[in-house]
């Protein structure tokens, strides 16, 4: 099968659900970079993308590779890992699930999403070398076999969950501050973002810190964890710039007032993680203050006059 049919007929798919490449690309948790070389014939895809990009373009993988619409699973599963790794066939753990099996309804954003969704939930409830793919399995409602066809190893699966993170907490950024013009609001938006007051943000800084450890040991995940914190701190420190400009804050260096600020907010919300709720002057509440006394103290331009 030649790379470059499959690469039009996965165009094709994209065109037809009416998003942008990077929107198609976070609905199946991939590197935009990495969809995009496969598009233009210098990478192949795996596949595990292929299974991916079929549930959420409502496609067949017999149609992305190119066999007829009567071939068996097994079959099209081996094309399919021909396509992506010039094999004869896939690995039975990447195979599509049985066809005998009834068919469930296909959950909000597609199979994938839903088994990343549910991957960061049993993360921040018990930690990633605790969270078993048959719980994966019984939280989304289908086989080990389901999980395994979209996501062959927990390696995958964990860099799947941190890239999901990662688009998350960058949404949620930018819809809490669109609109928002005053450089010093924009931080405070920022600064309550970060703070676990809600049991949600209590459950992100959770994966946090687990996919922290993750990352001093996994280079791919390693990888992500430098590329998430350059944009984050990339965003802190934009945000001071501005300020600067609108003489809200101090002429300081944007990037190094970043840096701390953003390695304070990381200390200080494991810490609120790490102690029992409730203990005076160690929550959120006690977090956020801080924070705020440290813009106060050292960004925050003194009153004219």
């Amino acid at each position: 099968m030649q790379q470059d049919e499959v690469a039009a007929r996965v165009r094709q798919v994209i065109d037809a659900t009416g998003v942008s490449a990077r929107e198609f690309a976070r609905r199946i948790v991939i590197d935009p970079s990495k969809l995009s070389r496969s598009l233009n014939g210098t990478r192949r895809f795996t596949a595990a993308e292929l299974a991916r990009i079929a549930d959420i373009g409502g496609v067949d993988v017999g149609r992305l590779i190119g066999t007829t619409a009567g071939t068996t699973a097994d079959t099209t599963a081996g094309a399919a890992g021909e396509v992506a790794a010039g094999a004869a066939a896939m690995p039975s753990t990447v195979r599509s699930p049985s066809p005998s099996r009834s068919p469930s309804p296909s959950p909000e954003g597609g199979r994938p999403l839903q088994i990343v969704r549910e991957t960061v939930r049993l993360i921040a409830e018990r930690g990633f070398h605790a969270v078993r793919v048959a719980d994966i399995a019984a939280a989304c409602h289908t086989s080990t076999a389901a999980i395994h066809y979209h996501f062959p190893g927990r390696d995958e699966l964990l860099e799947a969950a941190v890239r999901w993170c990662m688009d998350e907490d960058t949404r949620r950024r930018a819809e809490a501050t669109a609109g928002t013009r005053h450089a010093g609001d924009e931080l405070r938006l920022l600064i309550e973002l970060q703070t676990p007051r809600t049991e949600q943000q209590r459950r992100q800084w959770c994966v946090w810190l687990d996919l922290w450890a993750e990352a001093a040991r996994s280079t791919s995940v390693g990888r992500l964890h430098v590329e998430y914190y350059r944009q984050w701190r990339g965003t802190v420190a934009d945000v001071i710039r501005r300020g600067v400009g609108q003489g809200v804050f101090r002429p300081v260096d944007a990037d190094s007032a970043a840096l701390a600020l953003t390695a304070l907010i990381d200390g200080l919300a494991s810490q609120v993680l790490a102690t029992e709720p409730g203990l005076p002057g160690t929550g959120a509440p006690a977090m956020h203050d801080a924070l705020i006394a440290h813009v106060d103290a050292c960004l925050t331009a003194p009153a004219s006059g």
